[in-house]
């Protein structure tokens, strides 16, 4: 996702540890989560989730699934 664009979270792809971790920072279903930030070589990413602006590596971030 592009600096600047936002969707409502449908799923988590993740299972185990890093599952509880991303919902524990609140990337739950039905949450709007906006980019805010991309690294320069694309590695890191920051989104806006429930007020907090959480920062993931990009192995993580593909693993939240956004609706449409």
């Amino acid at each position: 996702m592009a600096p600047g664009r936002e969707g409502i979270i449908a799923r988590l792809g993740e299972h185990g540890a890093m599952r509880r971790r991303l919902l524990d920072m609140g990337f739950t279903q039905g949450a709007l989560a906006r980019c805010e930030f991309l690294g320069p070589s694309g590695g890191m990413r920051a989104y806006r989730v429930r007020g907090a602006l959480v920062a993931l590596r990009r192995e993580n971030a593909r693993n939240i699934f956004l609706e449409g």
